[in-house]
């Protein structure tokens, strides 16, 4: 625990603050810049006596509690969240399980990408979150329920109550040329997350679902593969305008434990012209041209 660093930091959040952002009178009589060092130790849940004694690099070892208030308290980012929780010498524990908000942010990303399909996952293949012509181009994302939104049970177990796999019929949620790719980087994205959350049902619920009935997921998952190779190109067969060949990259979200999967195709191809009918056309139902 760095006392001194500590007391600093929190006295130069508590300045930036104003009494009025967080819902506070400012009253004439008001000397320092942002809040006083009792207004912050009310909105905390601590006392003013603590708080000072904080401020003034005497105070013991501050609970993960006490830090997730004082966190709350001074409105702090992600990053400024760790850092306090460094200082004080307890590093924050990880997420019971694998974070499933998406930030604002790449919520309007992913919406400003009107010539891509951009879509995000989470550390378990759930897609979080999509684009219009994502939904055109795999799956309307929005009219699946949530069990049928991921990806790897998708893969190797198909579509909840619909009868066989859709890897041979489209649109589907993952590329016809690299069906069998995906499912091995199915399988070492789910090891990857279940190294993170050992102790969260869900993520060991849904290996235990795919290993029993999938004797391919029980064949890869018993290889103890984690190197993967990055994917570059996808090809889909969409039952309008055919095959669409995209380039795919996929951008980390480390902190949310997230990834942005974006699939765009060369310009001028075929390939291009099929997005843009997508575009147009959306998610509504189309009958393949015989």
């Amino acid at each position: 625990m760095d006392r001194v660093e500590l007391g600093a930091f929190l006295r130069s959040r508590r300045e930036r603050i104003g009494p009025a952002d967080v819902g506070l009178p400012v009253g004439p009589r008001r000397r320092t810049p942002g809040l006083r060092r009792e207004e912050v130790a009310a909105l905390a849940f601590i006392s003013a006596e603590y708080y000072t004694r904080l401020e003034q690099a005497r105070g013991p070892r501050p609970s993960r509690e006490v830090l997730s208030g004082l966190a709350r308290a001074l409105r702090l980012t992600d990053a400024e969240r760790g850092h306090l929780h460094e200082l004080a010498g307890a590093p924050p524990s990880l997420a019971p399980g694998p974070p499933r908000e998406v930030r604002q942010s790449i919520l309007d990303l992913v919406h400003r990408l009107p010539g891509s399909a951009a879509f995000v996952t989470s550390a378990t293949l759930e897609v979080l979150a999509w684009n219009d012509l994502a939904a055109a181009l795999m799956e309307d994302f929005s009219a699946l329920p949530r069990r049928d939104r991921n990806l790897a049970r998708r893969a190797f177990l198909g579509p909840h109550d619909e009868g066989p796999s859709p890897h041979d019929e489209g649109p589907s949620l993952y590329g016809v040329s690299d069906a069998a790719e995906f499912r091995r980087h199915a399988v070492r994205r789910l090891r990857g997350a279940a190294a993170r959350y050992p102790d969260d049902p869900e993520v060991s619920g849904l290996i235990r679902e795919l290993g029993a009935g999938s004797e391919e997921f029980a064949r890869l998952w018993a290889s103890h593969e984690v190197d993967a190779e990055p994917t570059l190109s996808k090809t889909f067969r969409h039952p309008l305008v055919g095959p669409v060949t995209v380039a795919c990259d996929a951008l980390e979200l480390t902190d949310r434990d997230q990834q942005v999967v974006i699939y765009t195709a060369v310009p001028g191809s075929s390939s291009e012209q099929a997005l843009r009918l997508l575009a147009v056309v959306g998610t509504q139902h189309m009958t393949a041209p015989g």
